[in-house]
């Protein structure tokens, strides 16, 4: 099938994102094309986490977790029975003393579960608890010192803000920042960004051009990790190579579709380890890695040759957003103004069978 509204660029992309896709042998036992965790989920917001695990499950990862708040449980548990939730992330209302607590002991059967698990999404419905947010810092610090990948969103990208030492450097991590978000990251790290007026002086190849240098600018000052900027056009930058994912989604901006992100980049990730492990074909990393923008822009254009993981983790953000904007598209074609992100859940596996599709040798 043809599709008028994906550019030959992208196009090309989506090739090498079906490169990673783990196909659907009968070798493989449970577990292994995915174990992803949402670590979110608070007494006032319970839909997040639920719509970015869903839509983790929903893309094709085998086992999808929510650790969650106490009192967030019982309402997630009750939106689907296919999802593990775990009552374990501790808050204000569950600890005896707010005011003096340990953190990594609070942290610590959280901590426990993370040699079960491939990838973390750290923020959705996650809230602004004091002691909440001290115990997904060490949780931060304990997956970053075992290279466990993580995605961050929403509050979990205020924990940057105040302490950006947490993701620097830390090249197995994804951000999604909102314009709002993106603009206060900036001035934590003394950024300074041209104005909305300034960005849209210019043609629209000027207005991308400035939004992919400030999120270069944004992405070298936390020494390296990838960022997505969420806009009109999304902007994906490690700071040294961008990329732009230009499908067009639809024209609601509902709250809760920026969890589709965030829980596809699960699943995309997961799929990227086993990609590198080489679960499904003996092929070699034994190649230089490519580092340079020149190397990875050649991995990204190039056919046959095996990918430097710098290459698949900005391929894995591409496809996580180009997936949410199509299941954004799918769902306000069908369902108009009065589209949710609940309608985004229920795109997820057409878009990902439009744009990227069975890879070959899937028993399907």
């Amino acid at each position: 099938m043809e599709f008028h509204h994906v550019s030959t660029s992208s196009k090309t992309l989506l090739s090498k994102v079906r490169k990673m896709v783990p196909p659907m042998l009968e070798k493989f036992h449970k577990g292994q094309l995915g174990r992803v965790a949402v670590i979110g989920g608070s007494a006032d917001y319970t839909g997040a986490p639920y719509f970015s695990a869903m839509a983790s499950a929903r893309l094709g990862c085998d086992l999808s977790h929510v650790i969650c708040e106490r009192s967030a449980a019982p309402v997630i548990k009750a939106y689907s029975p296919n999802l593990m939730v775990h009552p374990l992330l501790p808050s204000s209302a569950s600890v005896s003393n707010p005011e003096n607590v340990n953190p990594p002991e609070l942290a610590s059967p959280i901590v426990a579960m993370l040699p079960r698990l491939h990838v973390l999404v750290i923020g959705p419905g996650l809230g602004r608890d004091g002691v909440t947010q001290k115990v997904v810092s060490e949780i931060m610090k304990e997956a970053r010192s075992r290279s466990i990948p993580f995605v961050l969103d929403a509050d979990a990208l205020l924990l940057v803000t105040e302490n950006p030492d947490l993701v620097k450097g830390y090249k197995e991590c994804i951000l999604t920042p909102n314009v709002v978000e993106f603009g206060r990251l900036a001035k934590a790290l003394g950024i300074e960004l041209p104005s909305q007026a300034q960005i849209k002086s210019g043609s629209e190849e000027d207005q991308t051009s400035k939004q992919s240098e400030a999120c270069e600018k944004l992405s070298q000052a936390l020494g390296g990790v990838t960022i997505i900027q969420k806009g009109a056009h999304d902007v994906i930058s490690n700071g040294v190579t961008s990329i732009i994912s230009d499908l067009p989604g639809g024209l609601k901006r509902s709250g809760g579709q920026g969890d589709t992100l965030t829980g596809s980049l699960g699943t995309f990730l997961a799929w990227r380890a086993a990609y590198h492990e080489g679960l499904w074909e003996s092929g070699s990393d034994n190649d230089k890695p490519a580092q340079s923008r020149e190397e990875v822009r050649a991995e990204l254009e190039s056919e046959g040759k095996r990918m430097s993981p710098v290459t698949t983790l900005l391929l894995a953000a591409w496809a996580g957003s180009s997936i949410t904007r199509e299941c954004s598209r799918r769902a306000f074609k069908a369902k108009g103004r009065s589209m949710q992100a609940s309608d985004l859940t229920d795109e997820v596996h057409g878009a990902f069978l439009d744009l990227i599709g069975e890879p070959e040798g899937s028993k399907i």
